[in-house]
Parts: structure tokens; sequence; C-alpha cells
């Protein structure tokens, strides 16, 4: 791997891809959850944040992509960081009343944003340099 890799721009690609790749984590962790007994609160909760999540960053992405906006690129910054908190917070909360529905959302979630990321990862590093 060249070390270029990592400081020649590249166009966005879509994040639909990567979104789908995600919900399909979350809707293949519903039989899942069925048949081994899990809480199915748990399952609940992951996809609600994850549906939110997602409803998020659309609005986040419909904000101006211009370079030379600066308002617009820190609002994207605040609005990406506040993403883990929208959805940590309940996460946390539903832990501390319900150990095994927490824990369970947590692991639906975290491996749908993994899978997520991954996919986001290997879009952008597949796509053309720009000149």
């Amino acid at each position: 791997m060249s070390a270029g890799i990592f400081s020649t721009p590249r166009d966005m690609p879509s994040r639909l891809i990567p979104a789908v790749g995600g919900g399909t984590v979350v809707l293949l962790a519903l039989p899942v959850f069925a048949v081994t007994g899990w809480p199915l609160q748990g399952w609940a909760l992951a996809a609600v944040l994850w549906v939110a999540a997602q409803a998020f960053a659309f609005v986040l992405a419909r904000l101006a992509g211009d370079t030379d906006n600066l308002a617009a690129a820190g609002m994207r910054g605040i609005g990406t960081t506040s993403r883990g908190l929208l959805v940590g917070i309940p996460l946390i909360a539903v832990t501390v009343a319900d150990e095994r529905v927490g824990i369970a959302a947590a692991a639906v979630y975290a491996l749908a944003f993994t899978v997520e990321l991954a996919v986001g990862l290997a879009a952008y590093f597949g796509g053309e340099a720009k000149a």
C-alpha cells in the first residue's frame, strides 16, 4: 500500500450503498434475536436508532458541500460528531435501566455501523483519484 493513497483526493461516493449495508445487518439481526431468545426490545431500539441516525446523516448531506462554504462545513463536522452522541445517550440510558436490552441494542448498532464504515471506506478508496 502506498502512502499516497491517503493524500490523493477522490470524489465522495454515494452514501446509499454503505447505509444499505448497515441496514441489512440490522434486518438480518431480527431473526437471530427471535431464534436465540435475545430481547427483541434491544433489536427494536437498535433499528430505531439506525433509522434516526441515517435520517440525520441525510439531512447533514443536504447541506451545501461547497468547499468555500465554511459555515456548512462546520455544521457538517458538528453534526457528524453529534450523531454519535445522539445514538450513545439513549443506548446508555437504556443500558442503565435494562442491561440485556441495552447491550443487545449496542451490539447490533455497533455491527451495523462497522459494516457501513467498511463499505464506505472501500467505496471511497476504490474510486478514481482526482487529477
